[in-house]
């Protein structure tokens, strides 16, 4: 069984999408956690080693990151087609875009938002800009004619923090055709405890 490790409103409401988008059962644990304004409290009951969000458990094993919760899951479920497998010469670009999301998309917006005046976060976040823009634009995913979960987890950074990237019309395009997914929907509708 799959559990997703769960607060609302916060980085692991792309793991309800991608879960959706697999189509496998999965059950989802609510979890408070402590938010950057200093709202909410760590959660004792969650498994996370830092009692962050997103973590997921699979028959008893933990995982936790974003891009090794995507790669985790799409190896795990490779009829969903979300991540191309082994062999597969989209595995190494699918691998890459994993590994850029975590190391150069995330620090750069996040440099973007502290106002950094330092040169070369601001040189970083101009090639990552203009790599993300070009590869749109050859796009229309991040794999070319392939949704990937790749594509989940920058849709989901655009979703909180478009303002920090240029206005670059390819990534509202981007950005529409993304929450346009009946998946998002779905996982969307799950982003809070039922009620009663």
């Amino acid at each position: 069984m799959l559990t997703l490790i769960h607060a609302p409103n916060s980085r692991s409401m792309r793991f309800l999408w991608l879960l959706e988008e697999l189509g496998t059962p999965y059950e989802v644990q609510y979890v408070n956690i402590q938010r950057g304004d200093g709202s909410g409290a760590k959660d004792p009951a969650n498994p996370h080693p830092h009692k962050q969000v997103p973590a997921l458990i699979h028959d008893g094993v933990l995982v936790t990151e974003s891009a090794a919760i995507a790669l985790y899951l799409t190896d795990a479920f490779p009829a969903a087609g979300l991540g191309p497998v082994v062999g597969d010469r989209r595995r190494g670009p699918y691998l890459t875009w994993l590994a850029y999301y975590a190391g150069v998309l995330e620090p750069a917006v996040a440099a973007n938002w502290r106002k950094t005046t330092d040169p070369r976060e601001l040189e970083t976040f101009e090639i990552m800009d203009h790599h993300l823009k070009t590869t749109l634009e050859a796009g229309p995913w991040l794999l070319g004619d392939s949704f990937s979960a790749a594509d989940i987890l920058f849709v989901s950074m655009l979703q909180f923090s478009r303002a920090l990237l240029p206005p670059h019309k390819v990534y509202d395009d981007y950005l529409a055709k993304a929450n346009a997914r009946p998946a998002l929907a779905r996982g969307l509708a799950r982003n809070m405890p039922a009620a009663g």
